[in-house]
């Protein structure tokens, strides 16, 4: 796995890695008010997801995820971008996420691998 990071003209950081066989490109960028994720295996973006912590007085904390465009009927999607809003959510950030997945593979182990890739080169 190979990471670059980079602050102009938003703080990113770049890696390339294998995951089944597949080529994964991963950006991670952070903006004043988000944390935006790109992972692909097919050169594009692909289906764009929204993660936000939601937070009561007397409540414990939920995690919304709603898919922006493309697949809605892939649940993988979704809990791949709830698990990296919980981390950002551990780490102490309250920016919420926007990530997008364009992946030829949606197994398992395809988005375990990309979680990990993005919290080990985290930028929250």
């Amino acid at each position: 796995m190979s990471g670059s990071i980079s602050s102009f003209p938003v703080p990113h950081k770049q890696l390339s890695l294998e995951i089944k066989g597949n080529v994964t490109d991963v950006v991670i960028c952070g903006y004043d008010d988000h944390f935006f994720v790109i992972a692909t295996q097919i050169g594009t973006m692909g289906t764009i997801l929204h993660a936000r912590k939601e937070e009561g007085v007397l409540t414990q904390p939920t995690f919304d995820v709603s898919v922006i465009f493309g697949k809605r009927d892939e649940p993988m999607l979704v809990a791949c971008a709830r698990q990296l809003i919980e981390h950002i959510s551990v780490s102490g950030s309250a920016k919420p996420l926007v990530v997008s997945l364009g992946l030829k593979d949606h197994s398992t182990e395809t988005l375990k691998g990309i979680v990990t890739a993005v919290v080990e080169n985290r930028l929250w």
